[in-house]
């Protein structure tokens, strides 16, 4: 977990990455939480369309009940991930790692970049707490996405 380990740490900036290890989401879950971030999973494998993606990620967050399910809403619900009752106050902040995101970018190539600028719009807003987004298994080529391998 090498390359999650440097932004655990802090020596690497938190970001959306692409992440090839295959660990399973227990022990990710474990390394992080034990790093003191708050780790949330997402199965991409059941969001193939952009109203599954936004009630997936939704249910992940856990997110209150006046979550829109639009993509203005995540980014509302986003920028408050850490005042919910879930969150540790603690935290040094979030990984969000999303197995099977090419089932998304595949089926609706265009709400997948809106939600993937979402995603990065909240990592770049290091006021609401740091954040990185882990995109794992095989997808479309993404040029802006660094792999933190």
């Amino acid at each position: 977990m090498t390359g999650l380990a440097g932004v655990l740490a802090g020596h690497k900036a938190p970001g959306v990455y692409r992440w090839h290890a295959a660990f399973g989401v227990s022990d990710v879950q474990h390394t992080v939480e034990h790093a003191g971030w708050r780790f949330v999973g997402l199965d991409g494998w059941k969001a193939q369309s952009k109203a599954e993606f936004l009630e997936a990620i939704g249910d992940a967050f856990g997110f209150p009940d006046y979550y829109g399910k639009n993509f203005d809403a995540l980014l509302d619900c986003l920028r408050d991930v850490g005042s919910y009752p879930e969150d540790p106050d603690h935290a040094s902040g979030t990984v969000l790692l999303w197995d099977g995101w090419g089932t998304f970018a595949r089926e609706d190539e265009q709400g997948f970049n809106v939600a993937l600028s979402v995603l990065s719009q909240r990592v770049d807003e290091n006021e609401a707490g740091r954040f990185t987004v882990l995109l794992r298994g095989d997808g479309p080529a993404l040029d802006d996405v660094p792999s933190i391998d």
